[in-house]
């Protein structure tokens, strides 16, 4: 399947999780095996060739680090939601397009030095992109690129990542 096709499987939900809030569903994407390995195939492309390891944020950014990571023969970590992890390195709370968050980075994961690619499904307003490069540097790794499959461009979170490389397969 190509990339585009593989990205038109993706659903718009109005009004979740809230009023006013057009969700960005890839549950069909996922569930599609020629679509995922389409999308995985788009997202190992965008990593800059010195990444050591991926990290996929909670929870679909996991399904597509994990992919990217074996694709790609790269370690993965998992930033996570609190109260998940036996052991924290770092834990920052940010603002979501409607809410606030927070993420935690499993102590003892991350080596200092380490040059990491920070993978999610959605770039909304950046919050949890930023958020999880900021885990990342505390612990002594360097960000070496953040890549989605979906960015939505009019919420400016590009913007809010000054500067990073960013890579989105598809930008609304």
């Amino acid at each position: 399947m190509r990339l585009e096709a593989a990205l038109d499987l993706i659903a718009e939900v109005p009004d979740f999780p809230e009023p006013g809030v057009l969700f960005r569903d890839l549950s069909p994407l996922f569930a599609d095996g020629a679509g995922f390995a389409a999308v995985t195939d788009g997202l190992a492309a965008t990593l800059a060739p010195e990444a050591e390891l991926v990290a996929g944020v909670e929870a679909r950014g996991f399904l597509l680090a994990a992919a990217v990571g074996y694709l790609r023969g790269l370690g993965v970590v998992l930033v996570r939601k609190p109260g998940k992890l036996p052991a924290v390195a770092g834990r920052v709370d940010y603002a979501l397009e409607y809410g606030t968050a927070s993420v935690e980075l499993p102590a003892g994961v991350v080596r200092a030095g380490q040059r990491i690619a920070v993978l999610d499904d959605v770039l909304a307003t950046g919050g949890t992109a930023v958020a999880a490069g900021k885990l990342l540097e505390d612990a002594g790794a360097t960000v070496t690129g953040v890549s989605v499959v979906l960015e939505l461009a009019a919420l400016g979170g590009r913007a809010a990542l000054g500067g990073r490389s960013v890579h989105a397969l598809r930008s609304v």
